[in-house]
């Protein structure tokens, strides 16, 4: 995708309990919660494998669900009271969705960001 234009050729499939996205520059493997609705997916483990055969990981939380979890956290006592959010692998979109954050995936690429937002999960 460039500019949030999808490629010609995109395959979408399920495998298992991991939905896979594959496009001519990587492959994505998304593990939603079952039954999860795919157009509204907000909190989402994902690996990544570039055609270099390089494998990355992130996990993908939408704003509204970085301030879901903070309120929750701010009656649960867990966060320093809700204060704070970090994951070590995180990344933060605007919006929902599989689609949408493959087209993130992609704008990372795109504008060279790529490898220093997501983490790598073998040996360079």
């Amino acid at each position: 995708m460039t500019n949030g234009v999808p490629p010609r050729s995109v395959e979408q499939r399920w495998d298992g309990p991991w939905y896979r996205i594959r496009t001519d520059r990587f492959e994505a493997s998304f593990l939603p919660g079952a039954g999860e609705d795919l157009h509204a997916v907000c909190n989402v483990d994902v690996e990544v494998r570039l055609v270099d055969g390089s494998r990355w990981s992130a996990t993908v939380f939408t704003v509204a669900e970085v301030q879901r979890l903070m309120e929750k956290w701010s009656r649960s006592g867990e966060a320093l009271g809700g204060r704070c959010f970090w994951c070590s692998d995180g990344l933060t979109v605007r919006d929902p969705g599989i689609d949408n954050m493959t087209q993130v995936i992609t704008g990372l690429l795109d504008d060279g960001d790529f490898h220093q937002i997501l983490q790598r999960l073998d040996d360079e």
